[in-house]
């Protein structure tokens, strides 16, 4: 019994010493815990304990005309799946869904026949209507999932402007990319897990409200369409502008862009041509060649020289586009006749260094600065350039040699219509967040290029080239200041002998300009830009000055 009772008591003392060694070890063990918790950053311990984020896709933001149109819109369009194994009926319900998802019906029940098949992808892309078509059925294992995707509801109507957003929400080319920050927003952000639930709402991307008019843009390119048609030209583009505050009031390019449709479209067809095709502006440059002279002061508007038909400068022989030699010719006369010579003389006595200044403050060969990706800068040598010759200076001065693009050459020539003050272009108003201003657009002057009476008096020059030669430019009821373009094109190894890219810039009205119309067209079978473009001009401004409801000389005259 002793034995016994020592054997027990041995036992007991083992069962105390495990009880309180495990005793010890868990509070030690919850005290090393307690200590980290109270030491540990708060981050790590969000590390340790919550499970990662779900974050909460904000809808993007839309873009309306000045009006307050939509031009582009997020909206929801679905996928359709089906859960085979859950489906009691598969041959009822590829009949009820054939119709809707416009696939054969044995297509569908193919999909869905397999008892043990978990997943089948039946559609993409489905509309909102036939979605909800969809689940007013209410089958058994099929399932609805929204995709978010970027619409445009004008189809190609300014799709160039926009640029386009893909399948994986990449914003490329146009405003969508230029303002891709402000109009995808902010993600939200879902945190669970054993800490308490946190919650970050997203915020939904700013609205973008431009200075385009869906109306106006569709005037625009419904003439740019029919010209291109109507002088069997490959393309062509159109921008209008607000001389005084920069704002583009229309930009289109043929062929059009369908954004809608990026994803079928030759990628070379997503840039927008307007600012990222170049081109040899041609005669148009000799408004600016002539303001230059101007402000100079190496010609007055009452200078004159003898033109001879022909120039040598270089070691390069230089014509009038006429061939002809027309004698003792004033500035104004110069311009009229378009006369490669004259513009030649003025770029001689401004000198290389003078005469390059100009066109760089003109903004030759430099970025505008407009709020679209993809613009580039144009060409314009220069001296310093290693590739430069002394025959440039001369072909320089009747633009040619150079390359710029359509918005570029329209902003230089602006300039002129504002008194001589080069504006920053831009399409976006104001940024909105609901009713709330984000920001406004304030017209920005990049620069002073010449002196207003400057500007007046080539622009008086300009009034006379559409009164006196290029009357096909004329609009009824209102003075119109214009220049025309014959450019060659440059190929490999010189000039293509065969087509042209015809042109017309001109202000609307002549002497007190509200509005700035380029049009330009890529190899009309009709090549001088006085027979192709200035008639085209004329139709796009006529319809213009009423939508902008800019009343005729008569009325505007009687209200001074």
């Amino acid at each position: 019994m002793s034995e016994d009772l020592a054997e027990l008591a041995v036992r007991s003392r083992q069962r105390l010493l495990l009880l309180v060694t495990g005793t010890s070890a868990a509070i030690l063990l919850l005290v090393a815990r307690l200590a980290y918790w109270q030491l540990a950053p708060h981050d790590g311990l969000l590390a340790v304990t919550d499970p990662p984020a779900q974050t909460i896709r904000p809808r993007r933001g839309a873009i309306l005309d000045r009006r307050g149109s939509p031009l582009a819109v997020e909206i929801d369009v679905y996928r359709v799946s089906a859960a085979p194994n859950q489906i009691r009926d598969p041959s009822q319900t590829a009949r009820k869904l054939a119709p809707l998802l416009k696939r054969p019906m044995e297509e569908i029940w193919d999909a869905i026949r397999d008892p043990e098949r978990r997943y089948a992808l039946l559609a993409t892309e489905v509309p909102q209507e036939t979605a909800k078509a969809i689940e007013t059925l209410g089958l058994p294992g099929i399932y609805l999932e929204p995709q978010p995707r970027r619409w445009y509801p004008n189809d190609a109507l300014a799709g160039h402007v926009f640029g386009f957003v893909n399948q994986e929400g990449a914003a490329l080319y146009g405003l969508e990319e230029y303002y891709d920050e402000e109009l995808r927003g902010r993600k939200g952000v879902w945190l669970t897990g054993a800490l308490e639930p946190r919650f970050k709402p997203p915020r939904d991307g700013y609205d973008l409200v431009l200075t385009l008019d869906r109306a106006v843009q569709a005037v625009v390119e419904e003439h740019l369409a029919a010209a291109v048609e109507r002088f069997d030209a490959t393309g062509g583009d159109v921008v209008v502008l607000n001389p005084k505050t920069g704002a583009v009031l229309a930009m289109a390019s043929y062929p059009p862009f369908n954004p809608n449709e990026y994803a079928t479209t030759p990628p070379e067809r997503w840039p927008n041509p307007a600012i990222s095709v170049l081109y040899e502006p041609g005669s148009v440059v000799k408004v600016l060649t002539m303001a230059a002279g101007l402000q100079a002061g190496v010609i007055t508007p009452d200078s004159t020289y003898e033109d001879e038909g022909t120039i040598e400068y270089g070691g390069v022989e230089i014509s009038n586009w006429d061939r002809r030699a027309h004698g003792t010719t004033s500035m104004t006369r110069l311009l009229e006749l378009s006369l490669n010579v004259g513009a030649v003389h003025i770029a001689d006595a401004l000198g290389r260094e003078r005469f390059y200044n100009f066109m760089q403050r003109f903004g030759l060969g430099r970025l505008t600065g407009v709020d679209l990706a993809g613009e580039v800068a144009g060409i314009l040598r220069t001296p310093d350039d290693p590739n430069w010759y002394p025959a440039d200076l001369a072909t320089n001065s009747f633009g040619q040699g150079m390359a710029t693009t359509p918005l570029q050459i329209t902003v230089a020539i602006a300039a002129l219509a504002n008194d001589g003050i080069l504006m920053r272009p831009y399409l976006v108003d104001r940024i909105m967040d609901g009713e709330r201003v984000v920001r406004r657009t304030r017209p920005t002057a990049v620069r002073r290029v010449v002196s207003k009476a400057v500007a007046k008096a080539v622009r008086k020059m300009m009034i006379s080239v559409v009164d006196n030669e290029v009357v096909k430019a004329r609009v009824p009821g209102y003075t119109v200041a214009g220049k025309t373009a014959t450019a060659q094109i440059p190929v490999e190894g010189g000039y293509d002998k065969h087509s042209t890219i015809a042109s017309f810039i001109g202000f609307i009205p002549g002497d007190d300009p509200q509005l700035v119309v380029l049009v330009k067209l890529d190899r009309p079978n009709v090549h001088q830009g006085a027979e192709a473009a200035a008639p085209v001009f004329a139709e796009i401004a006529e319809e213009l000055v009423q939508l902008f409801d800019i009343p005729p000389d008569n009325v505007r005259l009687a209200l001074r």
